[in-house]
This record gives C-alpha cells, structure tokens and sequence, in this order.
C-alpha cells in the first residue's frame, strides 16, 4: 500500500502513469482509506514508518526528505519520494521492456536481502574448531560465550574432549558430528532441544553438556530432566555445565535458584551426573568462565 500511495497509483491506473510526488505517513493512511477502503489505526503511523518506509530507504526505493535533507528525523513534516530509477522501472512493469529493465537494475542494485545477507556475513563470530576447520556463529554475545567454551574452557578443563556439537542461533546447529554421537548410543532429529555444546572425553567417557547461560538461563532441575530423558540410551557419564558471560549474570541466577528452592547450580550438582561427583571442576569452570570472560550483558 505504501509504494501505491508514493506512486498515486489508483485501482484504474496503469502503471505506466505512475507518479512521483513528496507524501508523509499520515497522508499514505489518508491515501490508502480513500482510495483503497483500507482503514489504519493513528497509533499505526510508526509501524508504517519503521516496517515499510524504512526499508524502502535502504533498499533505494524511496527517497527520504529529498526537498530538505537536514529536516529532523522526528519532524512531522518528513515526506518521502519514489527513487527516479525506481519510478522508470515501475512504469515499464507489464510490458515487455520490464525483464529487460530489471534485469539491468539489478546488475546494478543489490537487493535488500543481499544487503541484509553481507551485514550478517560481516558480523558473523568466527571459531575454529579444529585445526584448518572454522565455522561462523551467528553475531551476538550467546555465540562469543560458545567461542570461549569451545576454544578457552575446553583446552583447559577437557584436555583431548573431542568437540561433537555446537548450536547456532542462526542456522540451528554449527557443526554436529552425528556419526559419534550414534556411536555413543545417541540418534537426535531435533536440535532445537541440543544444549549449545557436546564435547566427549574419550578418556574418562564422559559426555559434556554445555549451556550457554546468556538468554535462555543454565540448566535448571526443568532443563536437567529434558536432557537426561534425551540422552537416556547414551553410552557416556553426562556432566552438565552451565557457562556464564560474567559474575553479575551468574549471581543473578544462582539467587533466582536459591529463592525458588533449586539447587542445580549447586557445585555437586551442577557438573555431576550419577557418581561423577568433581565440585573441582565446577569451580574451575566458574573461575574461569566468570573472570575470564569479559563480556557485560547489556542493560
């Protein structure tokens, strides 16, 4: 409706009478209800505003203030105009010149999702996870904390473990090693509920089970028993460890546990399983996850 209404293309126009003319928000709305029947709340103006003409800009569709480019963001005489080259291809839509036209727009234009892809390809977290094998994790401070598991905490706390998954927010798993894991007695279809990483310790045959406790929270008694029903036909001793980015973030949730009468961050039980009882190596891995990892959440 909003590229209509920058085009002043009614129901009984063709496109090759479209226009280009300056519109603000609140006349689009006007625009859409006289002409199309479309009735849009006031309240509505900044949907418009952040989840149409905003990517309009990025994307060159629309240009932004184009009589007066130093009017303030928040003026309410801010109006926005069909790009030329856009306007052009726009009006040979329907005839046979317009494959041909978009064809070389295109050549010439990323698309917005190309732009959206780079940014992300720009701001992905790189971590190797063997020598000469790297991945990309997807950019936040959920995958920085796996990167320092997997490439601070691992090498100290679980020398020689062999690294069998690790989750991604973006592409739901980064790397999974399903052949050992069947190995193991382990046959997953659903990744959605893997913790953020696996890594096997060979000599002890013991299975790692690593939360990232950034936005989803450390294992809990809940979240104990969904993965030790998960895991029922594995082979290995699991030891569960919740990683956390700083101090704040794991007091907070230890007085949380506390409150509601959960000892699962409880230095017995947060890394043992069954007879693995190592309070050592929890501290080790509070010690060194909390001091070590820098990261503050933001507020």
């Amino acid at each position: 409706m909003c590229l209509l209404a920058l085009l002043n293309l009614t129901d009984d126009k063709p496109w090759k009478d479209a226009e280009s003319r300056r519109i603000g928000i609140t006349p689009i709305m006007e625009w859409a209800r006289d002409h199309y029947g479309k009735i849009y709340a006031p309240n509505t103006r900044e949907t418009f505003r952040r989840q149409s003409m905003h990517l309009f800009i990025q994307a060159g569709v629309c240009l932004y203030n184009p009589d007066k480019p130093e009017r303030p963001v928040n003026s309410p005489l801010a109006v926005y105009q069909i790009a030329p080259a856009i306007l052009q291809l726009l009006r040979a839509y329907g005839t046979k010149k317009y494959k041909r036209k978009l064809d070389e727009h295109l050549s010439i234009h990323k698309t917005l999702a190309e732009m959206y892809a780079k940014e992300r390809e720009m701001a992905m977290v790189p971590l190797m996870i063997r020598d000469g094998v790297e991945i990309a994790l997807s950019a936040g401070d959920h995958s920085l904390l796996i990167k320092a598991i997997v490439e601070e905490f691992a090498p100290r706390f679980i020398a020689g473990g062999r690294l069998l998954y690790i989750g991604d927010t973006g592409d739901k798993y980064g790397y999974f090693d399903a052949d050992r894991l069947a190995a193991l007695g382990v046959v997953l279809d659903n990744h959605g509920k893997l913790p953020d990483v696996l890594i096997y310790s060979e000599e002890h045959n013991w299975l790692f089970l690593i939360e990232s406790a950034t936005s989803h929270g450390p294992v809990d008694s809940k979240r104990h028993t969904e993965l030790e029903e998960l895991f029922s036909q594995c082979t290995a001793g699991r030891v569960y460890v919740s990683a956390f980015p700083n101090r704040k973030l794991f007091m907070k949730y230890l007085a949380r546990e506390y409150r509601l009468g959960d000892r699962s961050l409880d230095c017995r039980r947060s890394v043992a399983h069954g007879s693995l009882q190592r309070p050592k190596v929890l501290r080790a891995v509070l010690e060194h996850v909390i001091e070590n990892y820098q990261s503050e959440p933001k507020e």
